[in-house]
């Protein structure tokens, strides 16, 4: 059983979403609607959702706005609008779905029969198909917001005050943010900060070449220095016991 949590600013919204969701009830279960994007910020890490109902257009806070305050996030998301105005491919990629307002029985069938195979796409892998593993991050871009899984992250370098995300699948996020600020969000124990520019997912390293601070190199094959001051904690995260 999924749990789904729905964020819509308008009640008239989210009752009507709840009752359609109603036909999944055996799939998927509300376990909370919020209508006030604040309130969610305060609770919905302690509720641990599956999915979220993300509405786009609210009031103070938008929807991607609300991802972006998050910082990171377990859960899967569907984006929910009344507006037709937002080209969000770049969101497709990522989230579960993008659903128009007002939501579509059969298009809402779709999005659920998406959500169940990331689940059990998920499962295969070896996880807890109802609690998945992957922390999110928010990228927020002039394109959009892209939804990205932490593991799926190379390195990030910054530039001037921006920081560039460097995936897996060969893609690059630039975001208007600096890495001080991903710093803060990126503390899992396979990330670390190697110099003042760039962050480096400790899984991704093929190899390190010794020297005053070291050269890692990449799975994606380019090579970065190691300031000094970081080689101790570095070799520490690769080879301490």
């Amino acid at each position: 059983m999924l749990k789904a949590v729905i964020l819509d600013d308008e009640e008239r919204g989210s009752s009507l979403l709840t009752r359609k969701l109603e036909s999944f009830e055996d799939e998927l279960e509300v376990s909370a609607v919020f209508n006030d994007p604040y309130k969610a910020l305060s609770k919905i890490m302690d509720i641990q959702p599956d999915v979220l109902f993300l509405d786009v257009e609210m009031p103070g806070l938008n929807g991607f706005q609300f991802l972006e305050k998050l910082g990171s996030f377990n859960f899967q998301v569907v984006f929910t609008t009344a507006y037709d105005t937002y080209t969000l491919e770049a969101l497709r990629l990522s989230a579960v779905d993008y659903l128009l307002k007002p939501i579509d029985e059969e298009e809402l069938h779709t999005a659920i029969f998406r959500l169940k195979k990331r689940f059990l796409a998920n499962d295969k892998q070896g996880k807890d198909a109802d609690k998945p593993s992957r922390n999110r991050l928010a990228l927020p871009t002039a394109e959009g917001v892209y939804l990205v899984d932490k593991a799926n992250i190379i390195r990030v370098e910054a530039m001037s005050n921006y920081s560039t995300f460097y995936l897996n699948d060969h893609k690059k996020i630039v975001v208007s943010k600096t890495l001080k600020e991903y710093e803060n969000v990126l503390t899992d124990t396979f990330f670390l900060r190697i110099n003042r520019s760039v962050i480096v997912n400790l899984d991704y390293i093929v190899k390190y070449r010794k020297g005053d601070g070291g050269t890692l190199e990449m799975s994606d094959g380019t090579e970065v220095e190691v300031s000094a001051s970081r080689k101790e904690a570095l070799v520490d995260k690769l080879f301490g016991a």
